[in-house]
């Protein structure tokens, strides 16, 4: 009996309550280490086996209000499992509410045993739901709170009557998210192994690389429209749109003097989401969106420049700079000077770490952009000195690593 504990008699009645008080708080705090919520975590489980419950609620009535005295029903924190599968049907109610009215017919899609005219029914609902972006998101908000709710609600065996929603919603969502390519991650990374190797220890933190890059010039455009006429146009829309925020996304990672392209794209979509623009029309300017972007995509080559080395004369040429063609080859000849020098000499391992390094890759940039063209006032040099610094910080993080070399592998 070596678990059960004998106070002495001489103990004080104060010092008895504050003893029973630290037991119920120390039974509390276990239950709550394993039950915290978290990101897509909603809820903990409590499974009392031992009347651990009946601890908890001693807890908190005595740390849980503010009279100190026993939690009314309906003010703990606590619920029966029971609420959570109620939850998780109203979730899913307005769920296929949602689809309903829009036209979708869930019992049709479950007794359709042909594939080929279940399959028309998958591709007619995800037409239906793009009809604009605020529908997408809707239907998605939806169907991840409705997942949510399930995952909390497992292993309980009422889990059972809701695998056909559930199979149902995450088929309509799959084909959703499929018309968008996965985003690239190396920034992501980049930045968690730079606090990695801030922290203690020698753990490996890995995280799958994207291999999705896109390229806008292997796209056949006719074959598009033609896939667009032959009737689900939200989709090829949506399709589209997805391949352009994707290689967009890169292209702005390379080369932030891009902006005005992404305000366009942006601007675009806003119009059709505001019913300025029709699905035909939406579509039509995407197809002419892509063919300019594509042409951006391959400037470097016809500048005769390399990717980051068009980077660095776009920051020092852009906006609303007039040169000569004898002026915008000086720049040139500039951008590759620069980058060579901190190439070669300054972006050494963890340099922007180290005070004394940065100080040197700030002096060579001023040093080497003072060999700009004359018109270049002394407020424009200052101003370009101080952009091509933080640019240059953003995307190299040392010797032989940066955005450039992450995206050439």
């Amino acid at each position: 009996m070596s678990e059960l504990r004998t106070l002495p008699i001489t103990m004080p009645k104060e010092e008895i309550e504050q003893f029973g008080q630290r037991h119920h708080i120390r039974k509390l705090c276990t239950i709550a280490r394993g039950n915290r919520v978290f990101g897509n975590k909603v809820n903990g489980l409590i499974v009392d086996y031992i009347g651990v419950f009946c601890d908890l609620q001693k807890a908190l009535a005595i740390y849980g209000s503010a009279s100190g005295g026993y939690v009314r029903e309906g003010d703990t924190p606590v619920q029966a499992k029971a609420a959570l599968v109620d939850e998780l049907r109203s979730a899913i109610y307005l769920t296929l509410q949602f689809c309903t009215e829009r036209g979708i017919d869930f019992n049709e899609i479950q007794t359709t045993t042909e594939s080929f005219a279940r399959i028309k029914l998958w591709d007619d609902a995800v037409e239906t739901i793009l009809i604009n972006d605020d529908s997408k998101q809707r239907y998605l908000a939806l169907t991840q709170n409705v997942n949510k709710l399930y995952k909390a609600i497992l292993p309980d065996p009422a889990a059972g009557e809701f695998n056909p929603s559930l199979y149902a919603f995450a088929e309509i969502t799959k084909r959703i998210k499929q018309l968008t390519p996965q985003s690239d991650i190396t920034e992501v990374k980049a930045a968690v192994e730079e606090i990695l190797d801030l922290s203690i220890g020698t753990l490996t933190y890995a995280i799958p690389e994207s291999n999705q890059l896109i390229d806008l010039g292997q796209i056949d455009f006719d074959a598009l429209k033609a896939q667009f006429a032959s009737g689900y146009k939200h989709t090829e829309t949506e399709k589209l749109k997805g391949i352009i925020s994707s290689q967009l996304t890169q292209m702005l990672r390379l080369n932030k003097s891009r902006m005005n392209y992404l305000n366009k794209f942006q601007q675009m979509i806003d119009e059709y989401n505001a019913g300025s623009r029709n699905v035909e029309i939406f579509f039509a300017d995407l197809v002419e969106f892509a063919q300019e972007l594509n042409i951006e995509d391959q400037r470097a080559i016809s500048e005769n420049l390399a990717e980051e080395e068009l980077a660095i004369f776009d920051l020092l040429t852009k906006p609303d700079i007039t040169l000569s063609e004898k002026e915008k080859l000086e720049i040139k000849k500039v951008a590759k000077e620069l980058l060579s020098t901190l190439k070669q000499e300054k972006l050494v391992l963890d340099w922007r770490r180290r005070q004394q390094s940065k100080a040197a890759v700030k002096v060579a940039i001023e040093e080497i952009l003072d060999g700009l063209p004359e018109s270049y006032s002394t407020e424009v040099y200052q101003r370009k000195c101080q952009e091509v610094y933080q640019h240059v910080y953003e995307s190299y993080s040392e010797a032989g690593r940066s955005i450039y070399t992450a995206t050439a592998c």
